[in-house]
This record gives structure tokens, C-alpha cells and sequence, in this order.
């Protein structure tokens, strides 16, 4: 059988951190990317990753989204590392180089997986749950604040989807860049993972400060505890089961009231590192600002609350806040806190 051709959709710090590793192994992988100097970057030097264990470089193949309309091949299998708003249309724009046979999963934060399946059929589609922290300030060059050792990604899929055979060719993929875990339930282990990006990622953004330091504000942990512990009432309502994503045990989440609090401590504990931000407060220091993910992390919630009838004060507040400042009328700051910590209660 000859070596699957691979397209790693979107290479920002994640994708390309992925990208690298597969070409550091041999892959036939293959960079899409939209940010033209970050592409030429790439070309010119190949990518280099930082990481806590060392810095390594790899010089994969890569091409601007633009000369997607130029292929003259299909890929049998596609990564999308896309921002989550930007899902649908990334996935209509590979999908004609996508193999009949082929297959695509949404690495990706946020409920992608049917949007996935949507554009190319249940039965390409393997859904996945991605935790892996980088950042990038310049092109080709990456910090990855999880190396390999430290990065945790899942698999599964969908109802009519392929086989366990398959799904297996998506999780061998993501393992050269961490540990993958298999879940039969694919979109509640996603939801579990929204229960984590709902408490830290925009509420730290807000503040304007790395993750660690938001941490250690008076009263800040009872927003991220509030906001969860809403994204898991919310999820039940949906169907969603509480499943032990990024290393827990079914004991640590055998006690529902509690499962925010640990969750919280097992991702400070293994996947967040000193100086690290999140995506959102990187979109916002780019340049004028750029869009969140806002509307796929809290604002998802709020509207799946308002939904099934759960109330979701303060995802809604954190979601309100966040507006205000992609509209440019507040700046990322600590005194946000305040304003989140009445929505608690």
C-alpha cells in the first residue's frame, strides 16, 4: 500500500507543530496555510518549534490556501487546524481534493466534528479533541509550550462513520505529535473539552494576562469554576456523558460537583506553562485584533442554554465582555475581573 498523502489545513502554531512532526517521521504531509509571509517562511527555512525539551526544525511541503485550486492530487487524509468560525468554508475548499476513500478530521477546539461531516459525509469523517498549547509571533517559527511528551489529543467517530480501522489511520497520524486516547463518544468528549476552554481560554484573554498569572487573581478560579460547571449542565441537558478527557480517571469524575475543580487543577498541572496565553489573547494582540473564538467556546454555551433552558450568567458575561472588546471599547485588563465575578453570584 503506498504512503497516504496528507494535508495538515491550517498551519498556525498547532498545524504546523503537527506538520513538523510528521515530516520529522517520514510522512507525505503537506501545509495549507493563509498567512502568505508565514507560507514563504516556511518554504524559504522550513519551520522550527521550540519546545521546554529542545528546538527541532522540519521542511515539509507547503502551499497558500490560494493553490488549493491549482492541485493536481487528492489527499486520503486531511487535518483541519483551522479556527472553528472559519470550519465550514476551509472544509468546502478541500473537500474536491479530498479522496473518495479519504478521510477528515477537525482538530480543532469548539463542536466541529458535524460540521465536518456536513461538507464530506459521515463516513469520511473522524471527529478529535486537541490539547496541545503554542504560540507564534513570528513566521516559521513556533513555541511549542507542550512538547510531544506533554500533548494529548482523541479520535472517534460518528454515527455512520468509518471503522475502528480507519480511525486508527487519523489516530496513528496524531500520535508522532502526542498521546491519542479513543472515545466512542466523540462529541461528548468534545463538549468535556469545551468544559475546559470555557473556563480558561476567553476569561484569561479578558484579563490580558498569561494563564498562570490569571490564576493567581483573588476570586478568578470561581469565575473559571462558574463558567465550567454551566458548560457541564448545559452539556447534560444535551445528552453529552462526563467522560475523562487529557489523563483523568473515571474516579475523578465520578463526583459530579466536583469534576470542574479537577479538571481545572489537571490542566494547570501538565498542560499549562509559565508566560503561556491563550489563542484568544493572541488574536487580540495581533495587529488591530483579530476575531476570537468567542462565539464557538462561551457564546456556544450561552446559545445551547438558552436552548435547553439552563442559564449561563456568566458565560454570557464573559461572552458580552469579549464583544466589547473585538469592537474595540474595552482593552484586555485585570479589572475585567470584577465584572465577571458579579455574574457568579
Amino acid at each position: 500500500m503506498s504512503e497516504p498523502r496528507i494535508a495538515v489545513l491550517g498551519a498556525g502554531a498547532n498545524g504546523a507543530s503537527i506538520g513538523a512532526d510528521l515530516a520529522l517521521a517520514g510522512r507525505d504531509v503537506t501545509l495549507v496555510e493563509q498567512w502568505p509571509r508565514h507560507v514563504e517562511a516556511m518554504r524559504a527555512d522550513g519551520i522550527t518549534i521550540e519546545t521546554p525539551d529542545g528546538a527541532y526544525s522540519a521542511r515539509p511541503q507547503v502551499i497558500h490556501l490560494c493553490e488549493v485550486a491549482e492541485l493536481k492530487h487528492d489527499f486520503d487524509i486531511v487535518l483541519m487546524l483551522m479556527k472553528a468560525y472559519d470550519s465550514r468554508w476551509a472544509a468546502q475548499l478541500i473537500e474536491p481534493h479530498l479522496a473518495v476513500g479519504g478521510l477528515m478530521a477537525g482538530v480543532q477546539n469548539g463542536m466541529t466534528a458535524r460540521v465536518v461531516e456536513d461538507v464530506v459525509g459521515a463516513h469520511r469523517t473522524v471527529g478529535a479533541v486537541i490539547e496541545c498549547s503554542a504560540t507564534m509571533d513570528e513566521p516559521g517559527i513556533v513555541h511549542r509550550h507542550t512538547p510531544v511528551s506533554r500533548s494529548w489529543y482523541a479520535t472517534g467517530i460518528l454515527p455512520g462513520g468509518p471503522s475502528a480501522e480507519r480511525e486508527e489511520e487519523v489516530a496513528s497520524l496524531l500520535r508522532h505529535s502526542g498521546t491519542v486516547a479513543h472515545f466512542d463518544d466523540i462529541e461528548s468528549a468534545k463538549w468535556m473539552k469545551l468544559v475546559s476552554n470555557s473556563t480558561l481560554l476567553v476569561t484569561s484573554a479578558i484579563l490580558g494576562l498569561p494563564m498562570l498569572d490569571a490564576l493567581q487573581l483573588p476570586g478568578y478560579r470561581d469565575v473559571m469554576v462558574a463558567a465550567g460547571n454551566e458548560t457541564l449542565a448545559v452539556g447534560g441537558a444535551l445528552g453529552h456523558q462526563v467522560l475523562p478527557i487529557f489523563g483523568l480517571s473515571a474516579e475523578e469524575i465520578a463526583d459530579r460537583s466536583r469534576i470542574v475543580d479537577i479538571m481545572t487543577d489537571k490542566l494547570f498541572a501538565g498542560f499549562v506553562v509559565p508566560g503561556a496565553t491563550t489563542t484568544v489573547l493572541q488574536d487580540w494582540r495581533r495587529g488591530a485584533g483579530r476575531h476570537s473564538e468567542v462565539d464557538d467556546l462561551n457564546g456556544h454555551v450561552v446559545a445551547k442554554g438558552r436552548e435547553t433552558g439552563i442559564a449561563t450568567p456568566v458565560n454570557e458575561t464573559v461572552t458580552a465582555i469579549a464583544h466589547r472588546i473585538e469592537r474595540g471599547e474595552l482593552q484586555p485588563e485585570p479589572e475585567h475581573l470584577a465584572l465577571m465575578l458579579a455574574a457568579v453570584g
